[in-house]
């Protein structure tokens, strides 16, 4: 048995890494047989994407919102299946040509037939070729045809008006569902709840057609009923107080309710609906009293009670005015074998249509007429199937090769010609343009992830004016500096369809950007150091000068008092101690200046390399630690904070990061005015320095080399004492060592 040719693969670097090269259809249909520990990505979410969000619903076969291996090379092995040539899907293209379908399989064939019957439909049966739009409107479609295979059928379907008046009688019952041409017509479950239902309706209604004992008064029982029904409570009411009076005639005055109570309603103004009194007795109660039927009534009860006497004392008691207890039960019990049959009825859902309505249909041969057109609908049900699989691959023709190369390899993202479906847009700010940009839906919850990468991070809240539309990004700098960048700074973010939306820095994750700003951050911090407390030095100053106001106000106000002019007095006596302390501070200061002055200038010709061993000093740690950081920023935490799940070290390195992220410049050929009619005055700081210079080289060569040529009080030793560099220990009369022969 021959096995199967390995297929070659060829590899590119980039991002610090090898990715594969997706150059041809075989490429594309030999994905199984490539060691997924080579994939650069091994799952990804199905929405947040710059990608079109059905085609990424259409790969996710289990419908749990991401991505796998598994779904998208069965995806790419489907529609290579489908296609003449696997290499055709590297087009790209919106418009699918009939005539790259694979018409010699079955599946093909299907596709293809499918293709040209949704053409046909719209008009367009000379197209040699389909697009999205035309598989969009699937009632355009289908509105032409009677049968589309979705197990629907409208009422226009049926081939005699019987058979379509009842499915419109089932639409009426238990509502329409719309068919794939757009009209609302039944299914299956529709049409079999219906017969259920008018069946067991028609089976109820017989129950109570052969059974006197349900209808007492025919076709009157169900009026008489509800009369009988409406009135119950009321009527059981009364006769239960007349036995509490023949109990105890004491309780007489209160069954039938107090005098005080008749005196609460004379304040009132009564309405005609007698709602103040419905609460009343029915009637007044007394010891075995039958229930009057016409006088002496509750006014609020007087019309129910004479329609209870017409609907059923008459026609069941033949009546004489009033009843009995015992006549309230003879009638409560004609009504019990009614109320057990309503409670237990069927088929309510046919009800609206009426008892001689549902036997009709139960009779006619609609039923076996609605079975047969569903049947027929049904069996069109593959070739309906075969359209919604044209839209699947017009759109896999479009999208598959594009999502590869955001999948299996990041080549959209590290060729730079076009952004890769995670990057959301460009944000403007601060003299740069940002393309680093991915849609983010918790931005606090993202950054414990997307930290780890070691990019400086910018979180941004977006809006557009005019729309309630909303968003959020995150934005990596990896350019330039992070000076003017902080949270509410501003700038404008332009998505990837070129809308503009209003930018604001809400979150900051901090990072290196770059060496250039690791050089120069110890000098800004010292700058910022300095002028810290500059600032606060002069906020002390004017602290002090508004206490000196106020002392001078006092000592206005308190002229008189010599008690406190004489602790003033002592408070401004100067500290003998404190003016010694800071002259040998002084002393130690210029000392150490001295020193290294003297040290520096005795390198000679070395000094430059003395000038660089200064400035790594300084710089040196921090642009190590950039360098560092810089080289090991990475794109996986960020792509994985966000529902990826990348498989390799993808890396921003410093060139690439440059590539990201643009820093201002003015055109090549761009021309420039230098005067600045508004430029602060400038200063002579080059002659300060000089003279600076010059300064601390002659105390340079003070301190070291010309004490001998000075007078005695203008020596450094006699200004520093053993503090100045010329100084010399006194040499000891201590006689040598001779010795031993």
């Amino acid at each position: 048995m021959a096995t199967e040719a390995k297929h070659v693969w060829k590899f590119f670097r980039a991002g610090g890494f090898d990715q594969v090269r997706l150059d041809s259809g075989a490429d594309l249909m030999a994905l199984d047989q490539l060691d997924q520990k080579l994939w650069v990505a091994l799952a990804c979410p199905t929405t947040g994407l710059e990608f079109d969000s059905k085609t990424l619903a259409l790969i996710d076969s289990d419908n749990d919102g991401r991505i796998r291996p598994p779904e998208l090379i069965a995806a790419v092995k489907w529609a290579g299946r489908c296609l003449k040539n696997p290499n055709d899907l590297l087009r790209g293209a919106g418009e699918l040509p009939l005539d790259v379908i694979n018409n010699t399989t079955p599946e093909g064939k299907q596709l293809l037939a499918s293709a040209r019957h949704i053409l046909g439909n719209l008009g367009k049966s000379d197209a040699t070729s389909i697009t999205l739009e035309d598989t969009a409107d699937t009632a355009k479609i289908f509105v032409q045809t009677k049968f589309n295979g979705d197990g629907i059928i409208p009422a226009e379907s049926a081939e005699d008006i019987e058979t379509g008046s009842v499915i419109n009688d089932i639409i009426t019952c238990f509502g329409a569902e719309t068919d794939r041409s757009g009209r609302p017509g039944i299914d299956q479950a529709k049409a079999d709840q219906f017969f259920a239902e008018a069946q067991a309706y028609s089976d109820w209604w017989k129950q109570a057609e052969t059974t006197p004992a349900i209808l007492p008064l025919d076709g009157a029982t169900a009026t008489a009923a509800a009369t009988f029904l409406a009135i119950k409570a009321k009527v059981e009411d009364y006769f239960i107080r007349c036995r509490l009076a023949a109990f105890d005639p004491r309780a007489l005055n209160g069954l039938n309710r107090e005098e005080k109570d008749y005196v609460a309603l004379g304040v009132k103004d009564l309405s005609a609906a007698w709602g103040e009194i419905a609460g009343f007795p029915l009637a007044q109660a007394a010891p075995g009293k039958p229930l009057p039927l016409k006088e002496g009534l509750n006014p609020a009860w007087a019309d129910l009670v004479g329609q209870f006497d017409a609907a059923v004392v008459k026609p069941l008691l033949n009546g004489n005015g009033f009843i009995t207890q015992n006549d309230w039960a003879a009638i409560s019990q004609k009504f019990d074998g009614y109320q057990r049959w309503l409670a237990a009825k069927a088929g309510a859902g046919v009800e609206k249509l009426g008892l001689e309505r549902v036997r009709a249909v139960l009779a006619g041969k609609s039923r076996d007429s609605i079975n047969g057109l569903i049947a027929r609908d049904k069996a069109l049900e593959p070739e309906a199937t075969a359209i919604n699989s044209v839209e699947r691959l017009i759109r896999y023709y479009r999208d598959l090769y594009r999502l590869v190369n955001n999948f299996v390899s990041f080549r959209d993202f590290y060729s730079r010609k076009d952004k890769a479906i995670f990057q959301a847009g460009t944000l403007f700010l601060d003299q740069r343009s940002c393309d680093l940009c991915i849609t983010v839906s918790d931005p606090a919850k993202h950054a414990v992830m997307a930290g780890l990468s070691g990019t400086y991070l910018a979180y941004c809240d977006c809006a557009r004016k005019g729309t309630s539309e909303q968003t959020q990004i995150v934005a990596a700098f990896s350019d330039g500096d992070s000076d003017n960048l902080m949270v509410g700074r501003n700038g404008i973010f332009y998505d990837r369809k070129g809308r503009d939306w209003d930018a604001t820095i809400s979150k900051i994750v901090d990072n290196p950007i770059s060496i250039r700003q690791a050089f120069w951050a110890p000098y800004k911090k010292a700058a910022r150091m300095v002028q810290e407390q500059i600032a606060k030095r002069a906020a002390n100053a004017d602290q002090t000068a508004a206490a000196k106001l106020a002392q001078a106000a006092a000592k206005i106000e308190h002229a008189a008092n010599p008690a406190t002019t004489a602790d003033a007095s002592v408070q401004r006596k100067i500290d003998p101690g404190l003016v010694a302390a800071m002259g040998v501070g002084a002393a130690g200061i210029g000392g150490m200046i001295g020193g290294i002055f003297s040290g520096f200038l005795n390198l000679g010709w070395l000094m430059p390399l003395g000038v660089i061993a200064i400035i790594l000093i300084i710089s040196g740690p921090s642009m190590l630690l950039a360098w560092l950081k810089l080289h090991k920023r990475n794109l996986g935490p960020i792509l994985d904070a966000n529902g990826w799940a990348v498989n390799a070290k993808a890396k921003i390195n410093v060139p690439f990061g440059a590539s990201l992220t643009r820093v201002a410049a003015l055109p090549p050929d761009a021309k420039r005015d230098l005067v600045d009619p508004f430029a602060e005055k400038k200063r002579p700081w080059g002659f300060y320095l000089s003279c600076a210079v010059v300064l601390l080289g002659a105390l340079a060569y003070w301190l070291g080399g010309c004490d001998r040529l000075l007078p005695a009080r203008a020596k450094s030793t006699s200004v520093f004492g053993t503090t100045a560099p010329a100084y010399a220990a006194p040499q000891t009369n201590t006689p040598p060592t001779i010795p031993a022969k």
